[in-house]
């Protein structure tokens, strides 16, 4: 009798090789169209976050004869301990709790791609242990000074001692350019690090979208904008000075960055 031997169809070592090397070109290709479809998707979200946001100011201030809510800066004190009051702290103020009860919702106030700060580790200044601005300060996004009503006794912005010494009551009215004028952003930009113009310095400045910022303007519309340059033409005054404008009286008034962005933003 004669035996046969049957062969097996096997790989050689060269084909493995290849198979593995074609994998490799198109995991190197997909992946960023898979990382930039991710950050679009969290842009997205954003968008639709800011522009709630929007919408629950043009609420609110229709219920209060025309007069937008008390800013807040970041938190407050305790009155008792003097002690600072975070996100959820039961003396914690902010603007997203004035906005709750018409935006039914706090998860709007974070952004997705909201990643905190370095500072936010600082003991002195920062809260250990919340990662993110919104669990730290209530918000990921910062609501101008400028566009909003202040209360005499509250300090005029995180880690400043300078209080409000009078009442300050800002109105749909007062709106010069509302369509042009940000009264709400992110915290954080691609460009601010890069220059100390914004007073994000590399070491505060944490990055978090990869292209730009979603935004709110007085009129209620929002959109994400991309490029320093349309930033510093936004109108960040309800009287219409634009952000990157020389501040006039800046010399008297405390404005360290000799622009309106310094002193409404």
């Amino acid at each position: 009798m004669t035996t046969r031997q049957h062969c097996r169809p096997a790989f050689t070592l060269i084909e493995l090789l290849v198979v593995i090397a074609i994998i490799a070109i198109l995991a190197a290709i997909l992946f960023p169209v898979f990382a930039q479809a991710r950050e679009s998707a969290r842009q997205t979200v954003c968008t639709s976050n800011v522009r709630q946001i929007g919408l629950s100011v043009k609420m609110y201030v229709q219920d209060y004869d025309e007069s937008f809510p008390i800013f807040y800066a970041y938190n407050t004190q305790d009155p008792v301990t003097s002690a600072r009051a975070w996100a959820g702290d039961a003396p914690h103020k902010g603007i997203e709790l004035e906005l709750l009860p018409y935006s039914k919702n706090k998860d709007i106030f974070r952004c997705p791609d909201d990643l905190g700060g370095p500072s936010l580790s600082d003991p002195a200044f920062g809260c250990p242990g919340r990662p993110t601005y919104q669990a730290c300060y209530g918000s990921s996004y910062r609501f101008d000074r400028g566009s909003f009503s202040v209360a005499a006794g509250e300090s005029s912005q995180n880690n400043d001692t300078t209080q409000f010494t009078s009442n300050q009551i800002v109105t749909d009215s007062q709106f010069a350019f509302p369509s042009d004028t940000r009264i709400m952003r992110d915290e954080m930009m691609p460009w601010f690090g890069t220059t100390a113009k914004y007073g994000y310095i590399p070491g505060y400045y944490q990055q978090w979208h990869s292209r730009g910022a979603g935004f709110v303007f007085a009129d209620g519309h929002s959109k994400f904008v991309v490029s320093a340059g349309a930033f510093d033409k936004q109108v960040v005054c309800p009287s219409g000075g634009r952000s990157d404008d020389p501040d006039p009286n800046s010399a008297t008034d405390g404005n360290g960055y000799g622009t309106y962005y310094g002193i409404c933003d």
